[in-house]
């Protein structure tokens, strides 16, 4: 085994390095070739522009020649409008001689031209400037002086014959310097090719000795093993029918030992009549059944009682080609047990029509037992949720009805008596003792003023206007104002947010309720003197704290059963109430002699909140 590891990875890196080897040859050739054509494309434009030097040259010696034949034209001419004609045409001529001269000689990309950098040739251009311009100029005098005499005539003439001939000859020069230099580039370029030539063969000679040379030898030897492991194949096929027929006996033994452990799980099949054909041994004795038993429908089998029967029958008649059915039934055997069965009915469809259709079952009598179990304690959780939400219930009415009672006491006592007393001091009046009459009307005065007094203090104990209108931290604030002045106490509200912030209804109503009723326990019952009210809202949680520096109480007392009593212990159990039926929770630290604080809060929604409402 290690060594064909070890042929493998030698095999993979003698294939990566010829990969690599074949790849740098294909480049270099690749680069043989762009190089080649890059030689050849410069060549050409070298050509193309030495061809078109050459051409605009000879055509140069065409054009000097067309010019003195012109000029010869005029020698004799008497009509001035065939005169006129060939002086046109000579302006002409001389346009394009100029023209062509000077792109030659300097160059221009508008004739694709490059400037001369060869010292012979720029030798040769300053050569012939003299008779080009002597040439030149002769022509324009002559254009120029259309009415001249035959004597300036006769002189234009002779300066253009004496420098035609040295014109021509020297550019006969300039034509062959150029096509000697063609000739070396091209000289130049053929060594070039056969140079890139010696190359790509050297090249391909490597190739074929380090490349295609050790890959013929690697396919022989990958041959050589592909032989070897077909051997190998047709030993292993050998082994492979070996293990088929001890695979045939294994599978004999396994169908044994599935009839093992059919015999002990729940399960029966039947025909389609209802017919048992087989019943695990397993589920004749949960049935409390033996073997000669078994002559009868399945329904009949499964259960005794009559209604289940003839459910079961039409269960197994309605069951259909390729569906499986489930049922979870309470059967109940000959010995009167009963049993949760959880049923699955399986089609069955062979080649025989011997079987139609397989139960299989699960015994979850345990399972429903716990469940009926889970029922009785969910319904005994409920039935003494329910009994203490009415408890509850009931101790609200009856806290509503002291509360009732508790105003109509102090409209009775306080108001009713005041009101009394009034009437009879007015009745009492007698205006002729006007001394005691000024008495009275001072008293009347006195008791009127706690008359209003009363009725503000219960007016106010009920459903403040500014709660609804204005919302919980205003009302709060009226609210240690108003008792502040009828208490005489200290009480103050500091309010820490930087807006109003409005909630819903309830929520306010609530919070300002408790908050009312911790400011009046800490007055009636604390008896202290300095209460201080701070709300506060952070992370959308609302915090109201009442301090009050009272008497304080045992806090023990808070996990006890309320009590109607003037003690205040149904207060706190309506604070705790009021607060947890918005989710609020509620705190109250006290010490005896240290005073008291209590803290709620209340955890807001933001879509119900309202900045500066």
């Amino acid at each position: 085994m290690m060594k064909g590891k070890d042929q493998q990875a030698l095999d993979t890196e003698t294939f990566k390095r010829i990969r690599k080897w074949y790849l740098l040859a294909l480049a270099g050739i690749a680069l043989t070739i762009v190089v080649a054509q890059i030689l050849i494309q410069l060549h050409l434009n070298s050509q193309l522009n030495d061809s078109r030097v050459i051409n605009i040259a000879g055509r140069q010696r065409a054009y000097s020649q067309k010019l003195v034949k012109e000029v010869l034209l005029l020698d004799g001419l008497t009509e001035n409008n065939e005169r006129d004609q060939i002086l046109s045409e000579i302006q002409g001529t001389l346009k394009v001689w100029e023209v062509s001269h000077q792109n030659l000689k300097s160059g221009t990309l508008s004739m694709s031209l490059s400037t001369e950098q060869q010292p012979r040739l720029n030798s040769l251009f300053n050569e012939i400037d003299p008779h080009f311009k002597a040439m030149s100029s002769a022509v324009e005098s002559l254009i120029n002086e259309k009415n001249s005499t035959p004597e300036n005539f006769t002189e234009i003439k002779g300066i253009l014959l004496e420098n035609e001939r040295s014109f021509l000859q020297i550019m006969d020069d300039i034509v062959n310097e150029y096509d000697e230099r063609s000739k070396e580039k091209l000289q130049n370029l053929k060594q070039k090719e056969y140079f890139l030539l010696v190359f790509s063969l050297g090249i391909l000679l490597l190739e074929m000795l380090f490349i295609f040379k050790p890959l013929s030898i690697q396919i022989g030897r990958t041959i050589s093993n592909l032989l070897r492991t077909k051997n190998e194949s047709d030993l292993n096929s050998k082994r492979v029918e070996t293990l088929l027929v001890e695979k045939e006996k294994s599978l004999q033994e396994l169908q044994e030992l599935n009839f093992i452990i059919d015999n002990a799980a729940l399960f029966a099949s039947a025909r389609k009549d209802g017919s048992v054909v087989f019943i695990s041994k397993k589920f004749l004795e949960l049935l409390g059944l033996s073997d000669n038993q078994i002559n009868k429908p399945i329904s009949e089998i499964l259960t005794v009682e009559l209604g289940q029967q003839q459910y079961l029958k039409e269960v197994f008649k309605s069951t259909r080609k390729n569906i499986i059915r489930s049922e979870e039934l309470k059967i109940k055997t000959i010995d009167g047990s009963h049993f949760w069965l959880d049923m699955s009915i399986v089609p069955i469809h062979q080649s025989s029509t011997k079987h139609s259709i397989l139960i299989l079952c699960s015994d979850i009598t345990e399972r429903k037992q716990n469940q009926l179990r889970i029922e009785e304690l969910t319904k005994q959780n409920f039935e003494e949720r329910m009994l203490q939400k009415k408890m509850q219930a009931s101790q609200i009415v009856e806290g509503q009805e002291e509360e009732r009672k508790r105003i109509s006491k102090d409209i009775h006592d306080g108001i009713g008596q005041m009101l009394t007393a009034l009437r009879f001091n007015i009745e009492s009046i007698d205006v002729n003792e006007k001394g005691k009459t000024g008495e009275k009307i001072e008293y009347l005065k006195s008791l009127t003023a706690d008359l209003i007094k009363g009725v503000r203090t219960a007016t106010f104990n009920l459903t403040p206007p500014e709660l609804k209108d204005h919302g919980v931290f205003p009302a709060l604030h009226k609210m240690t104002i108003e008792l502040s002045k009828l208490t005489g106490k200290t009480i103050l509200f500091e309010n820490r947010t930087e807006d109003n912030i409005r909630f819903d209804s309830l929520a306010e109503t609530n919070i300002y309720r408790v908050t009312q009723e911790a400011v009046n326990n800490a007055i009636k019952y604390a008896q202290a003197n300095y209460i201080l009210v701070t709300i506060n809202f952070k992370e959308d949680v609302l915090s109201v704290v009442i301090d009050d520096d009272g008497k304080g109480f045992d806090t023990s007392i808070l996990g006890k059963a309320p009590k109607n009593n003037s003690e205040g212990g149904m207060g706190l159990f309506f604070m705790k109430e009021r607060i947890s039926y918005i989710n609020g929770r509620l705190f109250i630290n006290s010490e005896l002699g240290k005073g008291t604080r209590v803290t709620i809060n209340y955890k807001t929604n933001k879509e119900k909140v309202l900045y500066g409402a």
